[in-house]
């Protein structure tokens, strides 16, 4: 598909456009800091974009104002008494010293161990927190596919986990292939289950029109309530959403 990316200014928001292969206009604006995209059919024309922009003005301030209100999490140093989150819940931090192999381990519903070498840079007792993020996606991810696709009626040729700058999650259709952003291990796990579902139906229809609302009403009448509550929990201080 053939894709022109460009940006403009309309009443001093910058807005970016995207122009593609599709029959109609789509606006959003996404978290975490109110990004405005456009996606827009080959032959609109910028003054065509901006029109439509102007008539959405009032909606995209309050869009923004949501977001800028959004809670954010501050720098995490990885140091014993700070909050971690783990599918929705929050546990406080334990860094444990030892020689042995670095590992984390839940302490009941409240406490996250992280089992460091002494001295361990902040770098590397993060690097020990994100790859057991990584490992606990992927032993639930699976069982969500093996129940989703089924119901769907269409199967991932693969699936992988990674930090998305910008997305909850993404598609690749022609490959067949599903992302997830590694943050959804911090957020509730109904959320987790929203996205497969959404990214499976994305190999139905790539698009976010009627016929993929249709399909995600059928499959997961909930799915607007997920999405919301995944896009009002607290961001990492690194910008994402979806």
């Amino acid at each position: 598909m053939n894709t022109e990316h460009r940006r403009i200014v309309v009443g001093g928001l910058q807005v970016q456009i995207v122009r593609k292969g599709i029959k109609n206009l789509h606006l959003g604006v996404y978290p975490p800091n109110g990004r405005v995209r456009v996606a827009a059919p080959l032959a609109v024309s910028d003054h065509a974009v901006r029109l439509a922009v102007v008539r959405k003005l009032g909606w995209i301030k309050r869009q923004r104002a949501k977001f800028a209100d959004q809670a954010r999490q501050s720098r995490r140093e990885l140091v014993s008494g700070e909050t971690h989150h783990f599918l929705g819940r929050t546990y406080r931090l334990s860094v444990v010293e030892h020689r042995g192999p670095s590992r984390v381990v839940l302490r009941g519903r409240a406490t996250l161990e992280l089992w460091t070498r002494p001295g361990s840079a902040a770098s590397t007792r993060d690097r020990v927190l994100q790859r057991w993020y990584r490992d606990r996606l992927c032993e639930l991810v699976p069982p969500l596919l093996a129940k989703w696709e089924p119901a769907i009626g269409v199967y991932a040729a693969d699936w992988r986990i990674r930090k998305m700058k910008t997305k909850w999650g993404a598609c690749s259709v022609d490959a067949r292939r599903i992302w997830l952003n590694l943050e959804l291990a911090k957020k509730p796990a109904r959320c987790l289950e929203y996205l497969v579902v959404h990214e499976l139906v994305h190999l139905i229809e790539r698009r976010h029109n009627d016929r993929f609302t249709r399909l995600m009403d059928t499959h997961l009448p909930l799915w607007r309530q997920r999405r919301d509550e995944l896009n009002s929990e607290p961001l990492a201080q690194t910008n994402w959403s979806y």
